[in-house]
This record gives structure tokens, sequence and C-alpha cells, in this order.
């Protein structure tokens, strides 16, 4: 998780399972309620190239493997929506969608999975951009101790 409002510098991190993905990375800007930027990936290479691409972009959902965006979708409007008609966004979204499978993802609902690890109000593991929160307990969570 890379904070995208305050230029504080904060990047949380956590260990992810459930999405399937054998190759590259996946990032959001729209990641409930804070909206920074969240990313999984399967190399750090590719996780920066996801981050950067969305940064360039403002906010937006992109994917990326082998060091190349293979998909994007910009969402200029406060990172969370797009000026385009609803049908042309669905469409990228499918598209998004098909570009994760074939990397491996499993879900069918990639970007709505991602934006849910982020909802550090619901239990019980959450993504901040401070760090892994058990929301249950109120703590923060070591990745190691």
């Amino acid at each position: 998780m890379v904070e995208r409002h305050h230029a504080t510098g904060n990047i949380g991190l956590g260990l992810v399972q459930g999405f399937g993905l054998q190759e590259g990375a996946f990032a959001s800007s729209v990641a409930h309620d804070a909206h920074n930027i969240v990313v999984v990936g399967t190399n750090d290479e590719d996780m920066l190239v996801a981050v950067q691409t969305v940064i360039d972009m403002q906010g937006g959902l992109s994917v990326v493997k082998g060091g190349q965006v293979v998909e994007a979708l910009p969402l200029s409007i406060a990172g969370l929506m797009s000026p385009l008609p609803i049908q042309q966004v669905a469409e990228k979204v499918a598209s998004l969608e098909r570009a994760l499978a074939r990397m491996g993802a499993t879900s069918g609902h990639s970007f709505m999975s991602l934006s849910f690890l982020a909802l550090s109000v619901i239990p019980s593991l959450k993504l901040t951009d401070r760090g892994l929160v058990d929301v249950d307990k109120f703590q923060f969570v070591p990745l190691q101790e």
C-alpha cells in the first residue's frame, strides 16, 4: 500500500494469498477507504512499474508483466472515476481482468478484491500505508517476529 495523498512516503507491506497470480503485478488507486495505491505482484520490479503507471495516470488501474504495461485504465477523476462512457469503462475493466487471468489470476474480480484489502474498518487483517492491521484487535501486525 503506497500513500498517495500527503507525500508521507508511507508504504505498508503485507503478504497475500488467493489471487492465483503466477507472474506480473497489478495496482489500483481504488482502495477503500483511503484510496491509496494498492498493489499485488509476484516480483518487486513489476510491482514498481504497476504503481508508477497508476501515479503517471494520476489514478487508475494497471496490469504489468515483464516490466511492461499490459493494460491500464486511467481514472482521472480523483483516481476513482473515469469520464468515459460506462460501456467503455466496463469493456476496459473486462480487458484488465482477462489480462490478469492470462497471468494466472483466478477470481475474475481481482481489482474488486484488491480494493477491499485496504478497507481497514472491516475484519480481519487489512493493509494500510502504515502496515498490516488486525482490525479485530486494533493492532499492527509485524510481518515477522
